[in-house]
C-alpha cells in the first residue's frame, strides 16, 4: 500500500511540478473565476471574494488532504501555468482519479501532454497505485487527443450533473509498456546517430 505522500518537485521536458504554496493564491484566483475555463471542468466560476479564496487556500496548505496531492505546474523557467492533482486515492482497489488545468496561452504547445506524462511517471513510480483514471468531457476533442498521448484510454461514457463525459484510464501495466517503447525508441535512435548500425565500411 502507499505509503505517505511525499513533498514533490519533479522536472518534465517543458514542466516543473511542485507543492502548491500561497504565493499562487492569485493565478489560482484568477483560473477558478475564468467562465470558459470553468466550462471545461462543468463547475461554476468561482464566486468569492479573493481575501476569502486566499484564506482557503492558506487552510488548505495547512491541513492538506491525505487522500489528494495538488501540485503547481510552472515552466522551466519558473512561471506558473496551472495546477494538477491526483485525488480521491482509494488505497483498497489502488486508484485514484487525476485533474489538470493549463492557462489557456499555454495550450496546444505540449504543456499539458507533459505535465500529465510527469504526473504518471511520479506516481507509479513513487506509489502503489495500480489505475489512473479521469473523466473528461465528451466534447473535449482537445483533452481527449491530450489525455491519449499519454496512455489514458476510453472506458465508456458517463453521465453526470447533467453533462457527458468520458472516463480514460491508465493502469501501471499500461504505463510500463509504454514506457519500455519509449525506451526503446530512444535507444534505436541513438544507435543510429552514433554510427553502430551494420553501416558498410
Amino acid at each position: 500500500m502507499p505509503g505517505p505522500i511525499e513533498r514533490v518537485s519533479i522536472a518534465g521536458e517543458k514542466v516543473v511540478l511542485r507543492e502548491k504554496r500561497v504565493e499562487d493564491a492569485p493565478t489560482d484566483y484568477s483560473w477558478r473565476a475564468d467562465k470558459e475555463l470553468a466550462a471545461l471542468d462543468a463547475t461554476r466560476p468561482l464566486n468569492m471574494s479573493y481575501d476569502s479564496f486566499l484564506k482557503y487556500s492558506k487552510e488548505e496548505l495547512a491541513y492538506p488532504n491525505p487522500m489528494s496531492k495538488r501540485l503547481a505546474i510552472d515552466t522551466i523557467d519558473g512561471t506558473h501555468i496551472g495546477n494538477c492533482m491526483y485525488y480521491d486515492i482509494d488505497l483498497k482497489h489502488s486508484e485514484a482519479e487525476l485533474g489538470i488545468m493549463i492557462d489557456r496561452e499555454y495550450w496546444n504547445k505540449g504543456y499539458g501532454t507533459d505535465s500529465v506524462d510527469t504526473l504518471l511517471c511520479h506516481i507509479f513510480t513513487t506509489t502503489a497505485l495500480d489505475s489512473v483514471y479521469l473523466h473528461t468531457l465528451e466534447w473535449n476533442h482537445r483533452a481527449r487527443k491530450s489525455f491519449t498521448k499519454s496512455g489514458f484510454r476510453e472506458v465508456k461514457k458517463v453521465r453526470r450533473s447533467g453533462s457527458d463525459f468520458l472516463l480514460m484510464e491508465i493502469r501501471r501495466t499500461e504505463w510500463e509498456q509504454l514506457e519500455g517503447s519509449k525506451s526503446r525508441r530512444v535507444g534505436e535512435t541513438s544507435s543510429a546517430s552514433s554510427g553502430d548500425g551494420a553501416t558498410p565500411q
